[in-house]
C-alpha cells in the first residue's frame, strides 16, 4: 500500500496526533502489565517460601543454649529441600546450619542486615554464581525478647525470571500486533479518504478552469461520497450558469444589434431624404427615435440589473395611487397590442387603492409583465389586467392566452439569464429584476402557466395604511368650545 507522507499532510497530522499518542500508550501499558505480572509473581513466590520456612519459628521456644541443636533437628527433618534453601543463623550472624548442608554461597546477606532493626526483612540478590534468588530472614527471639538468631530462606528466581520472560515477550508481541494493525488499518484509512480528496482536487481544479464537463465517480456513500457528489452538482450547476451567461451575451447582443442596424439604416435613409422626401425623413426619424428608446429601456435594464448583483437597487418610497400607475402602464401597450392583433382588456378598478412604493420601480414591472404578456402572445389572442383588493393588498393580475410555459421551465423563469423560449427577443433578466422589486417592496410576484394555454402573473403588494394623526391640545380646545357653545 503506497501512501505518499507529506510533513502536512493528513497522514502526517494522523501519524503525530494519533499514532504516537497510541504507541506511547501501548508501550506504557506492556510495561506496566510486565511490572504487575512479575511483582505479583515474586509475591507469590516470597509469600509460599514464607510459609515453607515457617516451621522454623518453633526455634523461638528454644534457649540460648539448645539454640544450634534445635536448629540442626528441624532442618534435619525439613520436608521441602527441593523447593527452597533455609539457613539458621546465630546471634553472632553465623550460619548454624543450612537445609542443602552446605553453604551456597557467600554473600553478605542483605535481607539479614536490614531484618537486625526490622525483625524480618526481604531482598532481592544475586548469587555468586549470577543466578538471582529472593531471601528472605526472620529474627528469632526468646520469651523475654533477647536475640536468640534468625532463619533465612533462600529461593531461586529462576522460573519467575523466565515466566517474567515469557509474559514480557508475550505482551511485546501483541504490542507490536496492535501497533501494527494500528498501522496498517489506519493508513488504510487514510489512503480511503486522500485518494478520493486528491480527485476531488483535481476535479475542482478542472472546474475553475472551465473544464465544467469534469466528473468524479463516486463509489461510496459516506461523506466523501456526498462531497463527490456535491461537486458534481456545483460543476452541473456551473455548466449551466455558463450555458445561460453565453445566451444572455448573445441574446443582449442581438438585442443591441438590432436597434442599431435600425438606427443606422433610417439614419441613413433620413440623411439621403433631406430636401427631397420630407415624409420619409420624418418616418425615420421617428423610427430612430422609437430605437433609441428601446435601446435606452434595454441599458436601464442591464443598469438595474447590476445595481441588483451588487446589492444597489434601492427604491425611493412614497404613498402613491397604483390604480393609476397601473393604468398608465395598460395604456403605454394599448396602441401596440391593436398593431399585433392581440385584444388588451384591462378591468377598470371600482377603486383606487394606495401602496407605498417607488412609483418608477412599480411601473417597470408592469411594463415588464405586461410587455412580455403581448410579447408572447399571437394575433387573435388576449390580455387581460385586473387588480382586486385582497383584506390589506392589492393583487394585480395579467393573464394572456400566449404560448405558455412548459412545465419544467416555469421554477427557473425568475432566475437571471433564464429564458424558456429563445426564438423571442428579451434579455432574460427583466423579471428577476421585477421580483427583486417586489421583494424590496414587500411583496410578491408569482407566475402559473400552461403550455399551450397561456400564462397568469400576479402582483401582490401591501396597501399604504396612513398613520392616526392625535389631535393636538389647541383643536381639543377648540372642540370642547364649539360644543359649549
Amino acid at each position: 500500500m503506497q501512501l505518499e507522507i507529506k510533513f502536512k499532510s493528513i497522514a502526517m497530522r494522523w501519524f503525530l496526533n494519533i499514532f504516537l499518542i497510541l504507541a506511547v500508550i501501548i508501550c506504557a501499558a506492556a510495561i506496566a502489565f510486565s511490572a504487575v505480572f512479575i511483582s505479583f509473581y515474586t509475591e507469590r513466590v516470597e509469600e509460599l517460601a514464607g510459609d515453607y520456612a515457617y516451621e522454623f519459628y518453633a526455634l523461638s521456644e528454644a534457649n540460648s543454649n539448645s539454640f544450634n541443636d534445635t536448629a540442626i533437628a528441624i532442618a534435619g527433618e525439613f520436608q521441602y529441600k527441593d523447593k527452597i534453601e533455609v539457613q539458621v543463623i546465630d546471634n553472632d550472624g553465623e550460619i548454624v546450619v543450612s537445609t542443602t548442608g552446605f553453604q551456597s554461597y557467600s554473600d553478605p546477606m542483605p535481607d539479614y542486615h536490614a531484618a537486625k532493626g526490622t525483625g524480618r526483612a526481604v531482598r532481592e540478590t544475586v548469587t555468586d554464581s549470577g543466578e538471582s534468588v529472593l531471601a528472605g530472614t526472620t529474627m528469632i527471639y526468646d520469651s523475654q525478647g533477647n536475640t536468640l538468631g534468625a532463619y533465612r530462606w533462600i529461593t531461586s528466581l529462576r522460573a519467575v525470571d523466565r515466566m517474567s520472560g515469557n509474559f514480557t515477550a508475550v505482551i511485546t508481541i501483541a504490542a507490536l500486533a496492535i501497533l501494527g494493525f494500528s498501522a496498517f488499518s489506519g493508513l488504510f484509512f487514510i489512503k480511503s479518504i486522500v485518494r478520493p480528496i486528491r480527485d476531488v482536487s483535481n476535479i475542482a481544479r478542472k472546474i475553475a478552469m472551465g473544464e465544467f464537463d469534469s466528473r468524479i465517480e463516486i463509489t461510496r456513500n459516506d461523506e466523501i461520497g456526498e462531497l463527490c457528489d456535491t461537486i458534481n452538482y456545483m460543476a452541473t450547476e456551473l455548466s449551466q450558469a455558463q450555458n445561460l451567461k453565453n445566451d444572455f451575451i448573445s441574446s443582449v447582443s442581438h438585442e443591441l444589434r438590432t436597434p442599431l442596424t435600425a438606427i443606422r439604416g433610417w439614419g441613413e435613409t433620413a440623411k439621403m431624404s433631406v430636401g427631397t422626401d420630407e415624409e420619409l425623413v420624418n418616418r425615420g426619424l421617428d423610427v430612430v427615435l422609437s430605437e433609441a428608446d428601446r435601446l435606452s429601456s434595454l441599458v436601464e435594464e442591464l443598469l438595474d440589473f447590476s445595481r441588483m448583483e451588487s446589492g444597489r437597487m434601492t427604491v425611493v418610497s412614497q404613498p402613491l395611487n397604483i390604480s393609476g400607475l397601473l393604468s398608465e402602464s395598460v395604456d403605454m401597450y394599448t396602441e401596440l397590442s391593436k398593431q399585433q392583433g392581440i385584444e388588451l382588456i384591462y378591468t377598470e378598478p371600482s377603486e383606487q387603492l394606495e401602496v407605498m412604493g417607488d412609483p418608477n420601480r412599480l411601473k417597470q414591472v408592469f411594463i415588464n409583465i405586461i410587455d412580455n404578456a403581448v410579447k408572447y402572445t399571437e394575433s387573435g389572442g388576449q390580455v387581460l389586467v385586473d387588480q382586486l383588493r385582497e383584506e390589506a393588498c392589492v393583487r394585480i393580475t395579467v393573464r394572456d392566452t400566449g404560448v405558455g410555459i412548459p412545465a419544467q421551465d416555469i421554477d427557473r423563469i425568475k432566475e437571471k439569464f433564464y429564458k424558456a423560449n429563445k426564438t423571442v427577443r428579451g434579455s432574460g433578466i427583466g423579471l428577476a429584476v421585477a421580483d427583486e422589486i417586489i421583494k424590496q417592496h414587500q411583496g410578491l410576484l408569482f407566475v402559473e402557466s400552461t403550455e399551450g394555454v397561456g400564462t397568469t402573473a400576479t402582483v401582490v403588494l401591501p396597501l399604504y395604511d396612513p398613520p392616526k394623526v392625535e389631535p393636538s391640545d389647541t383643536e381639543a380646545e377648540t372642540d370642547e368650545i364649539v360644543q359649549g357653545e
